[in-house]
């Protein structure tokens, strides 16, 4: 039993197209991770939520499923370009626990209302399931979800996905050194996360970012993130929420710093940079 990760976008804040944005990709957050039983889940719907539809097209209809972090932008700005959205055949269920919106649904109907969108949600073709029950735990499909709230403005929550005794835990807006309203200490989301096959999470900035602008942004310095993926045990850590403004010759100077601090705490942990079409093999 296992499980595939594949990643569709992610930067953050912002898409960035631009010759300078190549080998990491420009488009925002969407990963997905597919169960060898079948099932399919997306997390978040930033742009690269547009490649991954186009890609599923090819492909018999089928039955998704869509786990939302939170609301803002760079997460749903993608929802109305996914191409099986309009596409009879597909079934589509979403979970997710906004807070900032009275519920998933809503959230998604304002990113195609009128004026911002020519067709609003009640026109599309898929059949779409909403639940809005906000539990620590669901099952989609074979796989067993367990949420944890970020600690991000405006709220949200990350995962944590358990499929045949693997495991892949997804934070990708976090900010370990400020405790938003709502959010865990560090340790709460170490626990979270301890022994993780693969963790995905946020780690946007640099020391020197972080402590000139950014604090309380809600988002995590690379080192600090490094530290909860070493503290946590996990197997493999993946480096999220890659800056607007990080080209990739400077996101490879962060790769070969993160695993700098990797060795220089004695560990092996494979840790890198997550790009659009990085696909790992839980």
């Amino acid at each position: 039993m296992a499980m595939t990760m594949t990643v569709w976008g992610a930067r953050g804040s912002v898409p960035t197209p631009g010759p300078e944005f190549v080998r990491y990709g420009g488009d925002t957050t969407c990963l997905s991770i597919e169960a060898d039983d079948g099932t399919f889940i997306v997390l978040d719907a930033g742009t690269g939520a547009r490649r991954l539809g186009t890609q599923l097209m090819q492909a018999p209809p089928r039955r998704l499923c869509f786990l939302m972090s939170h609301a803002h932008w760079d997460h749903v700005i993608g929802f109305p370009f996914f191409k099986p959205l309009f596409t009879k055949g597909f079934e589509i269920e979403f979970y997710g626990c906004m807070h900032a919106q009275e519920s998933v649904r809503g959230m998604l109907e304002q990113t195609m209302q009128a004026p911002f969108f020519p067709v609003d949600l009640g026109r599309v073709g898929a059949s779409l399931t909403f639940h809005e029950l906000c539990g620590d735990r669901c099952a989609v499909g074979g796989v067993t979800v367990w949420r944890l709230p970020l600690s991000h403005p405006n709220g949200g929550c990350g995962f944590r996905l358990e499929y045949g005794g693997r495991s892949v835990a997804f934070f990708p807006d976090n900010e370990l050194s400020f405790d938003h309203r709502g959010g865990r200490s560090f340790e709460g989301y170490r626990d979270f996360c301890r022994g993780c096959d693969v963790l995905v999470h946020d780690a946007e900035y640099r020391p020197e970012e972080y402590a000139a602008q950014t604090r309380g942004w809600g988002h995590s310095v690379f080192v600090d993130t490094v530290r909860l993926g070493l503290a946590a045990g996990v197997g493999r850590l993946v480096l999220w929420h890659l800056n607007q403004d990080r080209t990739d010759d400077q996101a490879d100077a962060l790769q070969d710093e993160a695993r700098a601090v990797v060795r220089a705490a004695g560990s092996a942990m494979p840790c890198d940079l997550a790009f659009t079409g990085m696909r790992i093999e839980v």
